[in-house]
Formats: C-alpha cells, sequence, structure tokens
C-alpha cells in the first residue's frame, strides 16, 4: 500500500504550486517516490531532520526548493511546509515553523 500526501494547510500547497516548472517537476518525481518508498527514500532526495521531521529535496535550474514532512499513522505524509531556497543552508525561521507545525500535529 502506497503512502497517502497531505498538507498542513491549503497555503503549503498554494507555496509548491507556485515554484517554477523545474522544481515544481523535480517535487511530484519526489513525491512519486516517497508514496512508494515512505520512510526509505533517503539522500539525495530526503533528509532526516530528527524527531520526526524530514526535508524533501527538489531542484532545478531554477533553483532549489525544500518541503518539510513527517510521517503519521496510517501510512500518511503530511507537507508541513515549503519554500523556495536562496542560500546554502535552510534558514532557521523557516526550519522553526517546521518544527512548530510537527509539534502541533504531534500535539493534537
Amino acid at each position: 500500500m502506497a503512502f497517502e500526501i497531505e498538507y498542513f494547510h491549503e497555503h503549503v500547497l498554494t507555496e509548491v504550486e507556485s515554484w517554477p516548472v523545474d522544481v515544481l517537476a523535480d517535487y511530484a518525481r519526489l513525491v512519486e517516490l516517497l508514496t512508494e518508498h515512505g520512510p526509505s527514500l533517503r539522500l539525495p532526495h530526503s533528509r532526516a531532520f530528527g524527531d520526526g521531521l524530514f526535508e524533501l529535496r527538489p531542484r532545478g535550474r531554477a533553483g532549489i526548493g525544500r518541503a518539510f514532512y513527517c510521517f503519521l499513522v496510517g501510512k500518511r505524509v503530511v507537507v508541513l511546509h515549503a519554500f523556495i531556497k536562496k542560500t546554502q543552508q535552510t534558514p532557521g525561521r523557516e526550519l522553526k515553523l517546521a518544527r512548530r507545525r510537527l509539534k502541533e500535529l504531534q500535539n493534537g
């Protein structure tokens, strides 16, 4: 059974849909791999951040996208936050927002 993708809020999906076409295409490919492989998906496609937080790593000529996600019971994947990366390192505020949303989900 494949994993099911959900979005924390419709704003997260809207953000992803606003990405440049080539980054969006790579995101779609990676989401397909994620639904198929779940937690087994590793670098260079996905990276674990600890405490149940993961990062999907789409890229294209137009830039680099990042989508933080987590796994929930019942083979569900929730995309918590997404953004286009403009610096080498993931900005702290982006990571902080994803961790806050993860806590919200975990605490009900």
